[in-house]
């Protein structure tokens, strides 16, 4: 091939769905949270409840905001997993003293107790991908690499 004819095999190779990074990433990202869905399951938690828990053990109580950022949702879409997480005994909601728009959210006994269930988890994920730990971090760091290259701000998103 010559270099013209082979710049252009590559661009129209670069169109190619199994080419595609955006691609490669919705699957993955639905692939890894579905394997997460029948260990989860055994925690009664969803997988977006499950990072709201992290959040959670991490530090508690903390502002749905403070939430919301960390897990780079809208305080919108957190909301309703927070309200389903206090049906289920594990978190508590409550206006801020001294600021009625700000909500605090806490853990409960229950919701404390859970977080020694779920130190099994990352272990049983990473058994079920197949991936040590060394690996975990440097796809995580991967991840996040990604996330700064689109320019958004989410340092304090956890990892898996």
């Amino acid at each position: 091939m010559t270099a013209i004819s082979d710049a252009t095999h590559h661009q129209d190779n670069d169109l190619l769905l199994e080419q595609q990074l955006c691609f490669a990433l919705t699957v993955a990202s639905r692939s890894v949270v579905g394997a997460y869905k029948p260990v989860l399951d055994k925690l009664g938690l969803t997988h977006p409840q499950y990072l709201v828990m992290l959040c959670l053990w991490e530090s508690a109580p903390r502002t749905l905001r403070n939430i919301s950022e960390a897990l780079a949702q809208a305080p919108a879409t957190i909301s309703p997993l927070l309200r389903r997480l206090e049906e289920a005994g594990f978190v508590t909601r409550q206006r801020v003293d001294g600021n009625e728009r700000s909500l605090a959210v806490g853990l409960t006994p229950a919701g404390a107790e859970l977080r020694q269930q779920a130190l099994a988890v990352p272990g049983t994920m990473m058994n079920r991908l197949g991936l040590t730990r060394e690996q975990v971090r440097e796809l995580h760091g991967s991840m996040m690499a990604l996330i700064a290259a689109t320019g958004t701000d989410h340092a304090d998103a956890g990892s898996a």
